[in-house]
């Protein structure tokens, strides 16, 4: 979930309350780093580059860059952008399960367990959907995906790739394009 999403009127205040969490603990662990998404520079690369791909999510979503925080919070949007997954509930739970995949970390286990209750929130009260009817299949792809994948989500330097085409960047980190889910 984008911090642009945290901030609409029509937001969650949990969402809000959580971004901010994570900010303190990126602080208190001394890995907040300066602003590195810079979305002019992006929007001024060639069509069909990573960087461009990244700005266009943005600009199509409605959102603006992470700019706070810690180096992995920060390129988030980069992960949509790699896999193809949407930015809503189910794209941002997959986004997790697909991280939990590339690197078991207890951070990513408890993101992604609080999606779940969000988007088992999120649903209209008429659809008593039941825990056995999450959309555990895609979540397991996306984790699977994760643990195939090349990707080493604290150390990419996607600003080195932002000029490359993104189905180029999508392959060297093992990726094959998937279809926006958003």
């Amino acid at each position: 979930m984008n911090a642009q999403t945290a901030a609409t009127p029509a937001s969650n205040p949990r969402v809000e309350r959580f971004f901010k969490l994570i900010d303190r603990i990126a602080e208190l662990r001394g890995r907040n780093v300066p602003t590195i998404v810079n979305l002019t520079t992006l929007r001024s690369l060639p069509a069909g580059t990573f960087g461009r791909a990244w700005a266009d999510f943005l600009d199509q979503h409605g959102l603006s860059p992470l700019t706070t925080g810690s180096r992995r919070k920060q390129l988030h949007d980069g992960i949509h952008i790699l896999t193809g997954y949407g930015s809503d509930s189910i794209g941002e739970a997959e986004v997790q399960a697909f991280l939990l995949g590339t690197k078991f970390s207890s951070t990513n286990l408890l993101i992604g367990l609080g999606l779940l209750r969000l988007l088992y929130q999120q649903l209209p009260q008429n659809q008593n959907l039941k825990f056995s009817q999450m959309p555990w299949e895609r979540l397991k792809q996306a984790y699977q995906r994760g643990q195939r994948s090349r990707l080493e989500p604290d150390t990419w330097q996607p600003e080195q790739l932002w000029q490359l085409p993104l189905a180029q960047v999508q392959a060297l980190f093992g990726l094959e394009a998937q279809p926006s889910s958003n």
